[in-house]
């Protein structure tokens, strides 16, 4: 059965599906993936990139044949980017749907809320960039599609940017750091103040911000009012652009700036605010010229890319979608190794062994992260304008940290009227 190509307007309907595309060879009942999905809210633009990368998983899967003979079908609602939504739909994806593999929709405060409600039907859990969420529920069926890993994720975050931060001179001696009140800046900040504690750093501003802030100019004349040599934030997208820009309206200048600013990575941020990043410092999981991209990544990349217009999606997709499709190609791996969907036999096997991504290779530890961390410190330099294509040149993110991968020199100090 041929599927023709929709907008995300159409697949932004509660229960839409997808999936059968060239699966003349994988015949049967379908084997269901359930999520939910942010395409709509703030969290969309990178929600929407990353459902069509698991679309093209699904497709790539069905191709060779399904799983287990059986055609794979996604079967997805839009949880809005509201984390109150999650329960309600997950119960209906595993009451009602009966899907027979659950993994999560996109970001840390989706994730959480659906955590109590897979655990207390014991399935085994596919998470998409959840920071450190089973530190917690320390749930034996969990599993991280997120590079923050190691023992310790939620220091793994942010550990690239204080690297860097302590790497320069004069040393940095003050740390003001801001997050909305939420699951991912709790988790993030609680690295952060680990981190500060180990370098000797004096926090002068730890404060957090409701949720849907509308202005964020109270929030940085806050900060700027400790004068801080570092400005750490643990933001989602709607709250990375409120700050940036507040800061530059208010002309705040600390000696290093961003953090854990989650947005900045997606595109359609990038070239809405344009020259407004140059000298931020930020996180990164994957760039097609870090030194870890394989070809494999790239391929994948060419593949999205060629479909990302059309769609009305991040046009790069350098930051979820490699992870969506890596997603996709555990569950896969995991059905085919288990000879089956049973979730302690898919957990049982996703604990035994190594799963090979467009995201590279990687194995899970005892709490379902990655046994090792992959995160970068990166820099925004040198971008005019706002157009898509410089984005694709590698001088204008430059990798910072891990040495290993490194492709420039940090400016600084931030100096944001340059």
């Amino acid at each position: 059965m041929r599927i023709k190509r929709r907008t995300f307007n159409t697949l932004a309907v509660a229960g839409a599906a997808t999936g059968f595309a060239g699966s003349a060879r994988a015949q049967g009942k379908p084997l269901t993936i359930g999520f939910g999905m942010a395409l709509t809210g703030g969290l969309a633009p990178n929600g929407k990139a990353a459902l069509l990368a698991m679309q093209i998983a699904a497709e790539d899967i069905n191709a060779k044949g399904g799983l287990l003979g059986r055609p794979v079908k996604l079967v997805y609602y839009d949880d809005q980017s509201n984390p109150s939504t999650v329960p309600g739909l997950y119960t209906k994806l595993l009451d009602v749907d009966k899907v027979d593999i659950v993994v999560s929709g996109y970001a840390t405060n989706m994730v959480a809320p659906a955590m109590p409600i897979v655990m207390q039907k014991d399935r085994t859990f596919f998470g998409l960039f959840g920071l450190a969420v089973n530190t917690e529920f320390k749930y034996p069926r969990y599993f991280a599609i997120q590079p923050a890993g190691g023992p310790r994720p939620k220091e793994a975050f942010a550990e690239g940017f204080f690297e860097v931060a302590m790497a320069q001179n004069p040393k940095p001696q003050t740390l003001a750091m801001v997050g909305a009140d939420a699951e991912f800046p709790r988790n993030a900040l609680d690295g952060v103040r680990s981190i500060a504690k180990k370098h000797k750093l004096k926090i002068v501003y730890d404060k957090t911000y409701p949720p849907g802030t509308p202005d964020y100019t109270p929030v940085v004349r806050a900060v700027a009012a400790t004068n801080p040599d570092i400005f750490f934030a643990a933001s989602y997208p709607p709250d990375s652009v409120g700050l940036v820009r507040a800061s530059h309206e208010i002309g705040f200048k600390p000696k290093i700036f961003g953090g854990g600013m989650v947005g900045l990575q997606a595109t359609a941020i990038k070239t809405q605010l344009g020259p407004l990043l140059n000298d931020i410092v930020v996180y990164d999981f994957w760039l097609p010229w870090a030194g870890f991209a394989t070809d494999a990544g790239r391929d994948f990349l060419k593949k999205y890319q060629a479909k990302s217009a059309e769609a009305g999606v991040d046009l790069l997709g350098y930051y979820l979608p490699p992870f969506g499709y890596a997603l996709m190609q555990v569950v896969a791996q995991a059905v085919t190794g288990a000879g089956s969907t049973d979730d302690a036999k898919l957990a049982d096997y996703c604990h035994k062994n190594t799963f090979k991504t467009v995201v590279g290779d990687f194995k899970f530890n005892a709490e379902g992260e990655w046994e090792t961390a992959q995160v970068m410190a990166v820099q925004f330099q040198g971008i005019k304008g706002n157009d898509v294509d410089q984005f694709k040149d590698p001088k204008t993110e430059v990798i910072l940290w891990p040495a290993k991968y490194k492709t420039g020199n940090i400016i600084y100090p931030y100096d944001p009227k340059k």
